[in-house]
């Protein structure tokens, strides 16, 4: 599905689970851009508030690999508490963390950055994840939960960075669209 600020793709795959795949272009170097996704805090400002996420780890909070990252989030009226591990660490380039504990059977969380030159950058997103509940669960709550997540996440880059309209040639030929449930 592609918005006027980015893409949001789904993929169904009978043994991997799930996949999300979001993308936008901003108009900030790539430096400025992995400096915001590297504070911890700034996750809160990205999170829809429906969702009542804290950070539960005390702060100041040292991203780096192994860190540790304690939250707890209000999903339909039920309070969940989550630990992820940031897994990869690979500045300013990407970085990726995995739920340790959680509501999902498995979450792992890419996200990379591409400098596209003229201060251009491409942030993309990659969640390779395997809900509770099967795929009925998923088709009514998880992925409608997760596309509108991820669009309000677009939404607050687009406030906090300039994004590009027009995608750079260097990421012209990404094929993006949503993919059957």
């Amino acid at each position: 599905m592609t918005n006027q600020i980015g893409t949001l793709e789904f993929f169904d795959d009978a043994r991997e689970g799930y996949r999300l795949r979001a993308e936008v272009v901003v108009e900030s170097p790539i430096d400025e851009v992995f400096d915001f996704f590297s504070s911890a805090e700034n996750l809160e400002a990205i999170t829809p508030p429906w969702l009542n996420f804290r950070i539960l780890t005390p702060k100041p909070i040292e991203m780096r690999k192994g860190t540790l990252l304690d939250y707890k989030i209000r999903l339909h009226m039920i309070p969940i508490r989550w630990r992820t591990e940031i897994s990869e660490w690979q500045p300013p380039f990407r970085f990726a963390d995995q739920q340790l504990k959680g509501p999902y059977k498995r979450w792992w969380h890419e996200h990379t950055f591409e400098d596209l030159g003229n201060g251009l950058t491409l942030v993309k997103d990659d969640v390779h994840y395997i809900p509770r509940g099967g795929s009925l669960l998923h088709r009514l709550m998880v992925k409608p939960d997760l596309q509108r997540i991820f669009s309000y996440r677009q939404q607050r880059l687009a406030e906090r960075f300039k994004v590009c309209s027009a995608v750079p040639s260097a990421a012209a030929g990404l094929e993006l669209a949503d993919s059957p449930a």
